[in-house]
């Protein structure tokens, strides 16, 4: 009974016990439209929801948020979801997940089409909150069924010697049996073993080609192909078809990463030989994941890790073959946690305003400040407004935290003590704002009933967000400078559309990246460079503010070339406003 229930835990979802732990299971949306809803209804369900916009993020991302059900919403962008069944179907299956595809009522004849693709459960709108809850339940069970969960020991032991009906290979089912024999015993710490799972590339589009009947005779074709390369490798290497077009090969014990790779060349190359069927000759490439286990893995989170790896392939440019990164992993579980745990930090007050003193290079004199955002996450301490923005936008909440940033900021500014009312505050304000409608009139509206004059705010905006729709920026930039807010574009230099931006755009400042405040020091090209930035934007009437500057010998060399105002460490890091407050006191003694 022992030795069942052991092997009952091991087939189970990896990170089972954390999601006990924590009492909200991971849930993958892919939204193209209605993200903002689907995640508050999953988060009132007691879902964490794991979120992406785009198709090609997809697959790495359903894998490395260790999620169970998979939802793709297309309701009224249906090319696109079917873009995104076809991205997952085959990761989900063999991960024994479950896809729920929510569908517009005028798309029903789709459902063939999501199917074919790999979707196991589907919602037509209209629909409540209440019937989405319900359904993702639904797919939670399947998942659970598939992966062995809430099945009873011996049904799971007696599927370790199943069989895939088309190709003769083993199943999934099988895949996890061998591996967990292998995984566990007196042995096991000491033998690693090796999995390398092979995706045929397009498969869907060969069926579509050359017909159904050539299809299943390609499967069958490959799988032996790749049995005959595992049986040369070794005889105890076992081969399983997991979904549709992905096959696993499991390496006998002890095996290497380098094994692995050796293996997944040859049967990358046995499976871009032409397949022939009577006058049809079907050429398919195909591309590979790696995992090599480590102390306390099972069978399905070995599984996992390859599935990743495999993912990771499908995007490489170059070399069909990925390898499960440690690193890797450990930064993508810690970016999915950081994404569920966004949505709760601001009502915990874990997003806190530090502001960085803006210096006249003329006078020495404090002259203005830049509102920056701090997260302090109870796990992973002081996260910085890069890391914050950036999980903010994977996770469609970034016009809510800009929104949380610009409101403190104004909040701040408006209670300071006489010695800082002079200053003017610097917010940012991103290209989802701008891209949100009426924003000029909310923002402005906002700053009226903050109390700090607009004469005394500047609008923020990094360069690089505005590509998209310059024209756009344009009009609502305008907007907020006729309300008296003065505009500056941040960063510049890292983007590529930078003398389009100076051209299109209504400016009152112009802040120099970093990396050019550096390079300034460095070499003779770095200060023409610098120069020639400064000269350009002299002759346009701009005000140039250098970020980043850190040494006095950057500062002088800046003043010399023209720059008007500087921030960086060489005044100060960013600073509460208490601390604001005392370094200015300091500073007129």
């Amino acid at each position: 009974m022992a030795g069942r229930q052991l092997v009952r835990r091991q087939l189970a979802r990896p990170g089972a016990l954390a999601r006990q732990a924590a009492m909200a299971a991971p849930l993958f949306i892919l939204s193209f439209r209605q993200q903002s809803e689907l995640v508050k209804a999953a988060e009132a369900s007691g879902w964490a929801p794991v979120t992406v916009r785009r198709a090609d993020q997809a697959e790495a991302r359903f894998v490395a948020s260790g999620a169970a059900v998979a939802v793709v919403d297309a309701r009224g962008a249906a090319t696109d979801g079917m873009a995104a069944a076809r991205a997952l179907g085959e990761t989900v299956e063999a991960n024994a997940g479950a896809l729920l595809v929510l569908l517009s009522r005028n798309d029903e004849a789709l459902l063939d089409d999501f199917h074919r693709l790999g979707a196991t459960h589907f919602l037509v709108s209209p629909f409540s909150d209440a019937q989405l809850a319900q359904s993702v339940r639904f797919a939670a069970r399947h998942a659970a069924r598939l992966s062995g969960e809430g099945r009873e020991p011996d049904a799971v032991e007696a599927t370790g010697e199943s069989r895939d009906a088309l190709t003769g290979a083993g199943d999934r089912q099988a895949l996890l049996s061998w591996a967990n024999d292998r995984l566990t015993g007196e042995r096991a710490q000491d033998r690693p073993v090796a999995l390398l799972l092979v995706a045929l590339s397009r498969f869907d589009a060969i069926n579509l080609a050359f017909g159904r009947t050539n299809g299943d005779a390609v499967l069958h074709a490959a799988a032996r192909r790749i049995g005959r390369q595992a049986e040369a490798f070794g005889p105890a290497s076992r081969v399983a078809r997991i979904a549709g077009a992905e096959f696993a090969v499991l390496l006998g014990a002890p095996a290497q990463a380098a094994d692995a790779r050796v293996l997944a060349g040859q049967v990358v190359e046995a499976l871009a030989r032409p397949f022939v069927f009577g006058d049809q000759a079907i050429t398919i490439a195909s591309r590979a994941g790696i995992a090599v286990s480590r102390p306390g893995d099972n069978s399905a989170g070995l599984l996992r890790r390859a599935s990743a790896a495999l993912a990771e392939a499908k995007t490489q440019e170059s070399g069909a073959i990925a390898l499960a990164d440690a690193q890797a992993e450990e930064e993508a579980a810690r970016d999915n946690r950081l994404e569920v745990d966004l949505r709760r930090a601001l009502d915990a007050g874990e997003i806190e305003l530090l502001f960085q003193p803006q210096v006249a290079m003329a006078t020495g004199e404090i002259v203005g400040v830049e509102a920056l955002a701090r997260w302090q996450h109870p796990a992973y301490g002081e996260l910085g407004a890069g890391t914050l923005f950036s999980v903010a936008e994977r996770s469609d909440y970034l016009v809510q935290l800009s929104e949380h940033v610009q409101r403190t900021a104004l909040a701040q500014a408006a209670v300071w003590p006489g010695e800082l009312g002079h200053l003017r505050v610097a917010v940012n304000v991103t290209a989802q704002d701008i891209a949100q409608p009426g924003f000029a009139e909310k923002f402005l509206a906002m700053i009226a009933g903050s109390n700090v004059a607009a004469e005394r705010v500047t609008v923020e905006v990094t360069e690089s967000g505005l590509i998209e729709d310059l024209p756009t920026a344009a009009s609502v930039l305008a907007a907020l400078r006729a309300g008296g807010l003065k505009i500056a574009i941040d960063d510049f230099g890292t983007g590529y559309s930078s003398l389009a931006y100076l051209k299109a755009l209504p400016l009152d400042y112009l802040k120099l990246d970093k990396s050019l405040c550096e390079d300034i020091e460095g070499s003779p090209q770095g200060r023409v460079v610098v120069r020639s930035v400064i000269d350009m934007a002299g002759s346009l009437n701009l005000i140039v503010i250098a970020e980043g500057v850190e040494t006095e010998e950057q500062r002088d060399l800046l003043a010399a070339e023209g720059c008007a105002i500087y921030q960086g460490f060489l005044c100060a890091p960013p600073l509460t406003s208490v601390a604001l407050a005392a370094l200015i006191a300091g500073a007129r003694r």
